[in-house]
């Protein structure tokens, strides 16, 4: 190093020198790390060379207690250590291990939230305090989308700092799709001072990254295995919101007319593949990705045990795949996209745009305007409707007909704990006769009452005939 001047070793692997590439005549020490080929510099903060060579053999000490109690030798900032886990989270995605969204979804949380939250601070320094406490701070220092969640009142200085991290957002995206940005970008601050809430989903997702890096921090030994943080605030959980029966139906009656409708034959495709899309949704209970997915291999028609005619479908998600089972009458919409579709091979996707290639979006505007024109674009908990929804109205009316719960998770492919987690108001409904057991208007028939009508009926009829036997006798 050529800016080192005034070298002296105190000891191997310890040594005090000046920097020649700066003003001041302060010293440092340079420390070997024992077993290891790395180095550490500390400033002494002194000119004195015998208060040097004291601070020195301190810092030589303090390096040795740490590295015999498992303390970190290193300072590492939050971001860089978000960083580092972000590579190996993208190296993931290249094997295959994760989809490709994920490490982009990580990269928003890390250089997001986190890093305004505890970017700067050293992840040895990230105690309870911090952990605990992120959930109060993102929702005062942070806007949600959707005003299930509650409203709050910003100032002026709040509203410009939203207004300012949305203009940046818009940069990065706009630089990440090659997109030259020749002015900055600004946005105004809404004139309205109320916004939602972040919602308890979100602030969750966003701490299960905060646990990952931290959880990576004591694997590289940059932190104490104490500082890990796998518990997860008990926050509520919203409701998937459904279509009910009657919306179901009223779904398909509009979408019969709004098929009518189109003035374009391309408009006539696309409303046509939708509106049979959605029928196969709801009666089968795929994913939004599996049906992406969906090729026409993948459809098999198929006899129950008892010979009634079915359709079999092999379906994959991101890294699972099952078969389900679905009525002959998805067999029949099957067809109907086959039908009118440019390209329909067995290695061919099943929704595709007008020219055959895979559809990426599943029509995701053209149901937004279909559920416009049926007055069903929001649920009952006031959230926009998403192609999502169709595999959970799948859920409830299967659970409305009573449908067993394991056979139904094994169907959908999730667990039963997640199917009662968020279909337990289903059975309640389903059950509404033994729930309402008791009450004043809702009364059950006894089974004594019962075993009495029945004797004083058979009784009835037992001397209603003897006494036309006893008639025709004298007659």
């Amino acid at each position: 190093m050529a800016f080192v001047t005034d070298k002296s070793e105190l000891k191997p692997g310890l040594v005090i020198f000046r920097r020649g590439d700066v003003e001041h005549r302060m010293w440092y020490c340079r420390m070997k790390i024992p077993k290891a080929d790395r180095y550490k510099t500390v400033s002494l903060k002194t000119t004195d060379i015998e208060v040097a060579r004291e601070r020195a053999f301190d810092q030589d000490a303090d390096i040795r207690f740490r590295l015999k109690h498992d303390v970190p030798v290193f300072n590492h900032p939050f971001r860089e250590v978000g960083r580092e886990y972000l590579l190996t989270q993208e190296a993931r995605a290249q094997r295959g291990e994760i989809s490709a969204a994920r490490p982009k979804k990580i990269r928003a949380v890390i250089e997001g939230a986190l890093d305004r939250y505890v970017g700067s601070t050293q992840v040895h320094l990230i105690g309870d305090e911090l952990w605990g406490g992120y959930p109060a701070w993102r929702r005062v220092n942070g806007a949600g989308r959707l005003k299930r969640n509650g409203v709050r009142e910003v100032s002026d200085e709040m509203a410009q700092n939203f207004a300012n991290k949305e203009a940046e957002r818009r940069t990065k995206t706009l630089n990440s799709l090659g997109i030259r940005v020749l002015k900055p970008i600004k946005v105004e601050p809404s004139a309205e001072r109320t916004v939602p809430f972040m919602s308890d989903s979100t602030i969750r997702f966003e701490m299960s990254i905060f646990g990952a890096v931290m959880n990576f921090a004591i694997k590289k030994r940059y932190v104490p295995a104490s500082q890990r943080y796998d518990e997860r605030p008990k926050l509520k959980t919203m409701r998937r919101d459904e279509f009910t029966l009657e919306e179901y139906r009223k779904l398909h009656t509009v979408g019969r007319k709004w098929i009518a409708e189109a003035d374009k034959p391309a408009s006539t495709w696309y409303r046509t593949v939708t509106y049979n899309m959605i029928l196969i949704a709801c009666n089968t209970g795929m994913r939004p990705i599996e049906m992406k997915n969906l090729r026409w291999r993948d459809i098999m028609p198929a006899k129950d045990r008892e010979g009634r005619e079915i359709t079999v479908l092999f379906v994959q998600g991101k890294d699972k795949s099952r078969r389900l089972v679905a009525p002959k009458s998805v067999g029949g919409y099957l067809e109907r996209v086959r039908a009118i579709s440019k390209r329909a091979t067995l290695e061919d996707r099943v929704f595709t745009t007008v020219n055959g290639k895979p559809a990426k979006t599943l029509y995701v505007s053209l149901i937004a305007d279909l559920l416009d024109k049926a007055n069903l674009r929001e649920g009952t908990q006031g959230v926009p409707r998403s192609t999502y929804r169709f595999r959970h109205t799948y859920a409830t009316l299967r659970l409305q007909e009573g449908v067993d719960v394991y056979f139904l998770a094994e169907q959908m492919g999730t667990s039963v704990q997640m199917i009662e987690q968020h279909y337990g108001h289903v059975n309640t409904i389903k059950h509404a006769d033994r729930v309402l057991q008791g009450m004043t208007g809702w009364e059950l028939p006894h089974a004594e009452v019962d075993v009495i009508k029945a004797k004083a009926s058979k009784a009835a009829q037992t001397h209603d005939k003897s006494r036309r036997g006893q008639h025709r006798r004298t007659g």
